[in-house]
């Protein structure tokens, strides 16, 4: 039976802790490292919420694997009794001539998924605590909202030791070889061999995988949480929100019911050089442009931040993520490049590295992200 492989999860944090859960779900003998533990905020996985979301800007071929993902959101709940995600919809708006707003109208109807259209009107009456201008279009992804990133990720890591994992923390891998038919995991602390490995290693990629043939663009990013001078924010409705253009920006009201967070696209933020040395400090100049989009759509957030937090995230050129096994090395899946919009997903990704490291090939649409014929400078 394909469940009976040792394979090595390298990185167990938004991508590693979900594939650790399915292949461990599936009887394999798992060994999970990270250079810190599962659930810590020194690359991609900090900031307390992230937005699950049904329909897609950028290509609506990822609503499939939303869908499973969607599932698999449901069973780890359930599974660990945590409340992993709650759906509180999330509003999505930009120009109508913008090509993410129609990919998301695109997606919506290929799909048929549960949205609604909101005039200038009806925006400025269910939500008042957002402005439209002329030309602009507003939909509402109804089965939509937030996840729990952190915890989210403590809890695969949780559910997959719970199957029999194994999770070495704070042990960061060196490096990654062949060895006859399968791989070498080479730590401070030794060697062990797999029959494969599942990589994950979110901004590290280009530090562990040197010779990689795809650039994989680290960038630091900020997110910020402005305090409401209205009660719009909490009301019945709290949705996520979206901007596509013309600036690119996201948005979540806190769990807590404090604040709301803030954070800007890829463009907008520096590139990341080492990612062993991310500047954390946010200068004041870096906040401008998240003040000017206060000021022009979401005037009832008081302008200065209560709250600053800065992580990596890594980028790919086509911003479609790196999917499949390492080139020259089939016993290797590769995960990386995810572009700002992997956490959603997660739970399906790493149901698709338990596919392709157990059985080489998985059922899931992949064709579009896979590595297999990437061309891709």
């Amino acid at each position: 039976m394909s469940g009976s492989k040792r394979v090595a999860v390298v990185g167990v944090g938004t991508m590693g802790s979900q594939a650790a859960w399915r292949l461990a779900a599936r009887g394999a003998e798992v060994v999970g490292y990270d250079r810190f533990a599962p659930g810590h905020d020194r690359s991609a996985a900090g900031g307390e919420t992230r937005i699950f979301r049904s329909a897609h800007f950028e290509d609506s071929r990822y609503v499939p694997l939303l869908k499973h993902a969607d599932a698999l959101w449901e069973q780890l709940q359930q599974e660990a009794g945590r409340e992993l995600r709650r759906l509180t919809g999330c509003l999505l708006m930009g120009p109508t001539e913008h090509q993410q707003m129609a990919t998301v109208l695109q997606s919506i109807a290929e799909h048929g998924l549960d949205h609604e259209v909101l005039d200038a009107q009806s925006l400025a009456k269910r939500f008042p605590q957002f402005r439209i201008e002329d030309g602009d279009a507003a939909v509402l992804d109804r089965h939509a909202g937030y996840i729990r990133p952190e915890l989210t990720i403590q809890t695969a890591a949780r559910r997959a030791e719970q199957l029999g994992a194994r999770i070495h923390r704070y042990t960061a891998v060196r490096e990654i070889a062949p060895s006859g038919d399968g791989v070498e995991i080479r730590t401070d602390a030794g060697s062990e061999r797999f029959d494969a490995a599942v990589v994950t290693v979110g901004p590290w990629v280009n530090d562990l995988l040197p010779d990689l043939p795809w650039e994989v663009d680290i960038r630091r990013l900020i997110n910020a949480w402005y305090v409401p001078t209205t009660d719009a924010w909490f009301g019945e409705e709290r949705p996520a929100f979206i901007r596509t253009a013309p600036t690119h920006c996201y948005g979540l009201p806190s769990p807590d019911g404090v604040s709301v967070k803030l954070g800007l696209s890829r463009a907008l933020h520096r590139p990341v050089n080492d990612p062993n040395r991310l500047d954390r400090t946010v200068e004041p100049e870096e906040l401008d442009v998240f003040t000017e989009l206060l000021g022009r759509y979401m005037p009832d957030l008081h302008p200065d931040p209560i709250r600053l937090s800065v992580f990596m995230e890594g980028y790919t050129e086509s911003s479609r993520p790196l999917v499949g096994p390492l080139p020259g090395n089939d016993n290797v899946v590769l995960l990386a490049g995810f572009s700002g919009h992997g956490f959603k997903l997660s739970p399906a990704m790493g149901d698709i590295a338990a596919d392709l490291a157990l059985d080489g090939t998985s059922a899931q649409p992949i064709d579009f992200i896979s590595t297999l014929d990437r061309a891709e400078a």
